[in-house]
C-alpha cells in the first residue's frame, strides 16, 4: 500500500491533506502555532518503494527530499486521478496568458457547470467534486510532476523562455508542457500552437499559428469579439474551447467577461494623466506582448525589473532600443538592466524601489506624449508578497502622488 509524504505547508497541500487524510506535512520554515506544518529536518531517513512525495508545485526537482524519492514523485493532479477524484478536466498551459484564458473559458462555460482552479489559486482540494467540469490553470511546476493524470482537454497557449532556474533549461520548460500530449487518449483534444502540430499523440491535434488562424479554423468572428492585442489569443482560445465542447460560439457572454487587475489595467492620476499597471507581467514575453500593442508615437516610461529568473533578455532590449523609451529599474535585476541598457544604448535610470521610479516618472510624464508603465518583465518575490501585491502598490502611489 502506498505511503504519501507531503512536502510544502502551504494551501495546495494542505487541501490534500484533507482531502486524503494525511496528517503530516513537512517544510523547510519554522511555522508557528500550526501543528500540521513540520520542519523539513524532521522528514524521516529511511523511505521504502511504497513510499511517495507530493511536493506543493513550487519546490524544485533539486530540492534534496525531492531528489531522494527519484521517481516516486506524484503530482497534486496525479492523486486525484489515481483516487478517481478529477472530474471532466480543461488544463490551460503556456507562458503568458493562462490566467486569463482560464478565467474566460470558465465564464463561457458557467452554464454548464464549469469552475477553475489549480494554479489560479484554488487547489483541487477545494473544489467541488459535483461542478460538471475542471478548468484547470496548470504551471510547468505541476506538468514537471504529472505522469498519470490527464486532461480530457488540452489548452496550450504560445511557450517561451521563462522559469529556467526552476527547470534547469528551456528545453525542460518546454518538455513539462508537452507532457500532456503523451497521455491524452484518443478522442480527447489539444488546441496547441502550430509548432508542435507534428507531436506524437493519441488525441487529435488542432494547430494554430496565431489568434486570426485559430478563429479562421473555428469560423469565429473576431470582429465581433471585444478584446484586442495579447487578450484577442485569450478569447479566441475560450471561444474555440466552446465550439469544440458544445458547437457554440457566444460572442455576447465572451465580451461580457472582465479582465482581473494588473494587466494592462489604466490608473488615472490626480491630474487625469494615465498609467497602466501591467503588473501580472513576469517575464520578457508578456512585457513584449504590452508592447506589441503600444503607441509607438509616445515616449514609454518604463518600470522594469525584479527577479528576472535567469531569463535572456536581449530580444526585449533591441525593440527597446527600436523605441523612445527610458526604463526605471527596480529590484534585484537592476544590475542586468544597467548592463543590456548601456549595450544597447538605452536611457535608464537605477530607482531601486517603485515607490522612487514612480516619482521619476512623474517628474518626466505629461500625460499627452507620454506613456507610463509598470510592465517589470520579471517576479516580484524580491520586493513583494506577489506580483498582485506590487501592482496594488503602484495603483496606490499613482492615485496618492503630489501633482
Amino acid at each position: 500500500m502506498k505511503k504519501f509524504y507531503l512536502l510544502g505547508c502551504g494551501k495546495t497541500t494542505k487541501a490534500i491533506a484533507t482531502t486524503f487524510n494525511i496528517e503530516n506535512i513537512y517544510d523547510d520554515r519554522e511555522i508557528q502555532n500550526d501543528s500540521q506544518c513540520i520542519h523539513s529536518s524532521k522528514f524521516p531517513e529511511n523511505l521504502t518503494d511504497n513510499d511517495f512525495l507530493i511536493p506543493t508545485p513550487a519546490i524544485p526537482p533539486h530540492h534534496k527530499i525531492v531528489k531522494k524519492f527519484g521517481n516516486n514523485i506524484y503530482s497534486e493532479y496525479d492523486i486525484f486521478a489515481l483516487n478517481n477524484k478529477m472530474v471532466y478536466s480543461i488544463w490551460v498551459s503556456g507562458t503568458n496568458g493562462k490566467t486569463t484564458t482560464t478565467s474566460m473559458i470558465t465564464h463561457l462555460l458557467s452554464d454548464r457547470g464549469a469552475v477553475s482552479g489549480g494554479n489560479i489559486g484554488v487547489p483541487l482540494g477545494e473544489l467541488p467534486q459535483n461542478a460538471n467540469i475542471w478548468v484547470l490553470e496548470t504551471s510547468s511546476f505541476s506538468l514537471h510532476y504529472s505522469n498519470i493524470a490527464s486532461p480530457n482537454l488540452y489548452v496550450l497557449l504560445p511557450i517561451s523562455d521563462d522559469h529556467k532556474s526552476w527547470h534547469g533549461s528551456f528545453e525542460e520548460y518546454e518538455y513539462s508542457k508537452l507532457k500532456p500530449l503523451k497521455t491524452l487518449k484518443e478522442g480527447e483534444v489539444a488546441i496547441i500552437p502550430d509548432k508542435y502540430k507534428d507531436l506524437d499523440t493519441n488525441g487529435y491535434i488542432i494547430s494554430y499559428k496565431d489568434a486570426i488562424d485559430l478563429a479562421n479554423i473555428f469560423e469565429i468572428n473576431i470582429n465581433k469579439i471585444k478584446f484586442k492585442g495579447k487578450f484577442l489569443l485569450n478569447a479566441v482560445l475560450a471561444l474555440a474551447t466552446s465550439k469544440v465542447l458544445f458547437d457554440e460560439v457566444n460572442y455576447d457572454k465572451i465580451n461580457s467577461f472582465i479582465k482581473a487587475p494588473h494587466r494592462q489595467e489604466e490608473v488615472l492620476d490626480q491630474n487625469g494623466r494615465i498609467w497602466i499597471n501591467d503588473s501580472k507581467a513576469t517575464n520578457p514575453d508578456s512585457t513584449l506582448a504590452f508592447i506589441e500593442g503600444f503607441d509607438r508615437s509616445k515616449r514609454l516610461l518604463l518600470i522594469i525589473g525584479g527577479e528576472d529568473k535567469d531569463a535572456d533578455w536581449n530580444e526585449m532590449f533591441q525593440i527597446f532600443s527600436q523605441l523612445n523609451i527610458k526604463l526605471f529599474s527596480i529590484g534585484k535585476s537592476m544590475h542586468k538592466v544597467s548592463e543590456l541598457s548601456k549595450k544597447y544604448n538605452i536611457f535608464y535610470v537605477n530607482s531601486e524601489n517603485i515607490q522612487n521610479a514612480v516619482i521619476e516618472i512623474s517628474k518626466e510624464h505629461d500625460g499627452i506624449n507620454s506613456i507610463a508603465v509598470l510592465s517589470p518583465a520579471s517576479a516580484s518575490l524580491d520586493q513583494f508578497k506577489n506580483y498582485e501585491d506590487r501592482g496594488s502598490q503602484f495603483r496606490e502611489l499613482i492615485k496618492n502622488i503630489k501633482v
